[in-house]
C-alpha cells in the first residue's frame, strides 16, 4: 500500500512504525472473510480492510479521530483473526491499537461514554474495587429491563454478565507467596494472578497451582503484580496500560533476581498475548524498561503452553466426557497456540470436539461486550449454536472472558481448560460438573488434600 507519509511526520517514530505497517498491506482483502464484524455487518468500514484505509487517511492528514473512525474502530474486537488469514504478515494488531490512542487522545465521545469507559478503566483491572462493586449488583439487578429502555445498555450488560450469586467462595492460594511443590522440584514459575479473573473465577488460579505444583513446579505470586494492562490499553489509555507493564516488570524482575524462573505463567489468554508483547509495550519507557520487558516477554507463556513441555505422567481419572474445546480469540490468533491444549485434554482421556466457525469471536474481546452489547450478543448467539451443534457435555476454554461470555448464553458447563487438566490428574471435581462424574470410568486413587505447602 502507497503512503504519503512526510519525512516530517516519519521522524515521529510512532509515524515511522504505522507507516511501515501500513506498507506491508496490499489490500487483497483475504482479511474480510475471516473477520467477525465484517462476517456480521457487511461493511467494508467494519473489515480490517476498511479499517485500515479509514486509520491511513487519518493519520496521514494529521487529522483528529472523526466519528466515523471512532464508530467502526470501536466495533473492532481485536480478535486479530484478520493475522492469522493475512498472506503478507500485516501487523493489524499495534496498528488498532495506535488508532485507539490517537481516538482517545484527540476523539470525542458522549458524556456517557466517557464515564463508562473511566468506570471500567477505574475497577476492572483493581481486584478489591471490583469485589466491592459486585456486592452493589443485586441493587441494580431489578431494574436492568429500564437501563435498556433509558438508552443504558452497556449499564443492562454489565449487570447481565455479572454473577448472579454473591462471591462467597475464596480461593485457596491468595496473595502474593510462593506455593512449593510437596514433590521433587523441577521447575520454578511466577503466575499472573490475575484482576477480574482472581475475583470472578478463583478456582482456576487454585487449579493452576495444584496441577503445577503435582509436577513438581513451585509457583511464585510476585508482591507488587497487577493486572496485565490489556484492559485499558483496548480503550487507548496508552499511559494507564504502560503503568500497569512496568509495575508487573519491576515485581516480577525482583523475583527472578532471587533466582532462575523458568517461565512466567498466564491463565487468561487474553492478558498472555498482551505480556508478550510487553518488549513493544514499553520500547520507549526509556531506563532499562526495554531491555527489562523484553525479557520477560520472552519468559512468559500460557499455561496450556508451559504443561505441554511438561510429563504429567498417566491420568487418574479417564473419561467418556465430551469436550467442546472454544479457542480464544487471543489464544489462537495472538498467540498462535492452537494444538496444545487439546492435546492435552486427549491425554488427560476427555473426548475433544472441535466447535464449527472456531475462528469467529465469542464476542467478548476485554470490555467489548459492555461497550458493544448489541454485536456481542449477536457474536454470543452464534458461538453458542456453533458450540451446542456437537453436543457436548461441557465446553472447555483457556480465557475468563470467553467463560463468562459463552456461559451466559447456554445451560452447557463451561470451565478452564486447566480446570479439567486438574481432575484429570488428581484435583477436585470443578465446580458444576458434579454431574459428570457417572462419565468417569475408573475410581481414581487417593490424593493429598494440598499437592503445595505455602512458602
Amino acid at each position: 500500500m502507497q503512503t504519503t507519509f512526510t519525512a516530517a511526520q516519519k521522524s515521529d517514530p510512532r509515524i515511522a512504525e504505522i507507516d511501515k505497517i501500513l506498507r506491508t498491506c496490499v489490500h487483497c482483502g483475504l482479511c474480510t472473510a475471516t473477520c467477525s464484524t465484517y462476517v456480521m455487518l457487511g461493511d467494508e468500514r467494519d473489515s480490517p480492510r476498511g479499517r485500515i484505509y479509514l486509520i491511513k487517511d487519518m493519520f496521514e492528514r494529521a487529522v483528529p479521530a472523526s466519528p466515523e473512525v471512532q464508530h467502526h474502530v470501536d466495533r473492532c474486537l481485536s480478535c486479530l483473526s484478520c493475522m492469522t488469514t493475512c498472506p503478507g504478515g500485516v501487523d493489524y494488531m499495534h496498528l488498532v491499537d495506535h488508532a485507539r490512542v490517537h481516538i482517545e487522545n484527540t476523539g470525542k465521545r458522549s458524556l456517557k461514554q466517557r464515564a463508562l469507559r473511566a468506570l471500567l478503566a477505574g475497577l476492572l483491572p483493581y481486584p478489591e474495587r471490583f469485589r466491592m462493586a459486585l456486592k452493589l449488583v443485586p441493587l441494580g439487578q431489578p431494574f436492568r429491563g429500564l437501563f435498556g429502555k433509558l438508552g443504558l445498555p452497556e449499564v443492562a450488560a454489565m449487570l447481565d454478565l455479572a454473577p448472579r450469586q454473591p462471591l462467597t467462595k475464596a480461593a485457596a492460594f491468595q496473595g502474593p507467596g510462593t506455593a512449593a511443590t510437596q514433590g521433587e522440584r523441577k521447575k520454578r514459575v511466577i503466575l499472573l494472578a490475575g484482576c477480574a479473573q482472581q475475583v470472578l473465577r478463583p478456582d482456576i488460579n487454585d487449579a493452576t497451582i495444584r496441577l503445577l505444583a503435582r509436577s513438581g513446579v513451585d509457583v511464585e505470586v510476585a508482591a507488587g503484580a497487577g493486572c496485565c494492562g490489556a484492559l485499558t490499553h483496548h480503550m487507548g489509555r496508552e499511559a494507564s496500560a504502560i503503568a500497569f507493564a512496568k509495575a508487573n516488570v519491576d515485581a516480577w524482575s525482583k523475583v527472578i533476581a532471587k533466582g532462575p524462573v523458568d517461565a512466567i505463567v498466564i491463565n487468561a489468554s487474553g492478558c498472555g498475548t498482551t505480556v508478550k508483547d510487553y518488549g513493544h509495550l514499553l520500547k520507549h519507557a526509556g531506563g532499562d524498561y526495554p531491555e527489562r520487558a523484553g525479557r520477560i516477554a520472552a519468559l512468559a507463556r500460557d499455561v496450556t503452553e508451559f504443561i505441554a513441555e511438561s510429563d504429567l505422567g498417566p491420568a487418574k481419572r479417564w473419561s467418556s466426557i465430551r469436550v467442546a474445546y472454544h479457542s480464544a480469540c487471543s489464544m489462537q490468533h495472538g498467540q498462535q497456540i492452537i494444538y496444545q491444549p487439546k492435546t492435552l485434554l486427549k491425554r488427560a482421556g476427555f473426548s475433544v470436539v472441535d466447535v464449527p466457525e472456531g475462528h469467529i469471536c465469542c464476542g467478548s474481546a476485554g470490555t467489548y461486550n459492555i461497550l458493544q452489547p448489541e454485536l456481542a450478543t449477536e457474536l454470543r448467539a452464534r458461538k453458542v449454536a456453533n458450540i451446542q451443534s456437537v453436543r457436548p457435555d461441557v465446553i472447555a476454554a483457556g480465557n475468563l472472558g470467553c467463560i463468562t461470555q459463552i456461559g451466559l448464553g447456554t445451560q452447557i458447563p463451561i470451565v478452564h481448560t486447566v480446570e479439567l487438566l486438574d481432575w484429570a490428574y488428581g484435583g477436585p471435581v470443578p465446580a458444576g460438573l458434579s454431574d459428570l462424574t457417572k462419565l468417569v470410568t475408573d475410581v481414581p486413587s487417593p490424593t493429598p488434600a494440598s499437592d503445595y505447602i505455602r512458602a
